[in-house]
């Protein structure tokens, strides 16, 4: 069985295309049987249309035809798709060994949970046991930030995934695959792959589900100083105490010793190595001011400990903490 993504999101490919393929032959056949029952063959042909043809395909880079027509899909449509995917394992909702959702309310127990995985992950022929199992995030939160400050880290978590479900051999060539097929900015994959979690991760999420997410994120301001991903069925009231103390506060610190390394680097620089010294610097100085009051708001939050009820709906439930999150236009 292959371990590259590549492989698989080709044969996904053309499973579709056969599907489509499949349809439209029927249909057309259909319209060749009822043509020739009316006898209309001097007025109508059989053809149908791709456009008409109400099953998806996947077009590695879509024209601007194509993409007007509702059932095409892009090479960057089913990654995305992926990284949302492995965003769910994370953060509970998924497992890759077990079918369907894994999580979706009720009594959240982490050793239940993880034991069900165990078992799902005796059946699955791609579980390897000396990469381990991939499991979710202990706390159901999982920081977004611009370098890699913490271990549990969205960019470190999807290199996890990445490497226990598809081989570890395959690693970086799965990671360039699926950088190369976000299209983005970044000196290498998993900087690719870091700018799509800031800054269009939460775009596609709000448009999948139509700006009802089950994936809340925090998120302090524009200089992404500090953004985080929360699963709306794993909150409880003491999420967000757990946002601050473990999160913010750790970011906090990290910018303060990154803005001193950088503010000495000035003292000694010279020339080009001065000028990055000086934005780097000037950026640190942003990210710790609007993370500070970011962590005020988040205190404030922290110390009312409000419930959510979920039959109120995503959007009522969602405004209960609309200051510290995403804001959805």
């Amino acid at each position: 069985m292959s371990r590259l993504i590549s492989d698989k999101y080709r044969a996904v490919q053309q499973e579709y295309l056969q599907r489509f393929n499949q349809l439209r032959a029927n249909e057309e056949e259909l319209n060749r049987i009822f043509i020739d029952i009316y006898g209309l063959q001097g007025e109508l042909t059989p053809d149908v249309a791709e456009k008409d043809v109400t099953v998806y395909r996947i077009i590695d880079q879509p024209d601007a035809e194509q993409r007007k027509m509702p059932y095409v899909l892009s090479m960057r449509d089913e990654i995305v798709s992926l990284l949302s995917y492995m965003v769910g394992c994370m953060l509970g909702r998924y497992s890759p060994y077990v079918d369907g959702l894994l999580y979706a309310g009720g009594e959240w127990r982490y050793d239940a949970v993880c034991a069900r995985i165990a078992q799902g992950a005796g059946a699955c022929d791609f579980y390897d046991p000396a990469l381990g199992l991939f499991l979710p995030d202990h706390d159901g939160i999982v920081p977004v930030t611009d370098d890699d400050y913490l271990p549990d880290d969205i960019v470190t978590r999807t290199a996890e995934f990445v490497r226990k479900v598809y081989g570890a051999d395959t690693l970086e060539e799965n990671l360039r695959f699926i950088a190369d097929a976000l299209g983005g900015k970044g000196d290498s994959p998993r900087q690719v792959i870091r700018n799509y979690y800031l800054h269009d991760f939460y775009t596609d999420h709000l448009k999948t589900y139509q700006k009802r997410p089950i994936y809340w994120q925090f998120d302090a301001g524009k200089q992404d100083s500090f953004k985080c991903l929360m699963y709306l069925h794993r909150y409880d009231r003491d999420t967000v105490a757990r946002v601050r103390t473990d999160y913010v506060h750790e970011i906090q610190e990290r910018l303060r010793t990154q803005l001193s390394g950088a503010q000495k680097a000035l003292e000694t620089a010279e020339g080009r190595a001065r000028v990055n010294a000086s934005k780097r610097a000037q950026k640190l100085e942003k990210q710790l001011a609007e993370l500070n009051k970011y962590e005020e708001i988040v205190h404030h939050y922290a110390d009312m400990r409000l419930p959510l009820d979920l039959d109120d709906g995503v959007k009522v439930n969602y405004g209960k903490l609309a200051d510290m999150l995403t804001k959805i236009k």
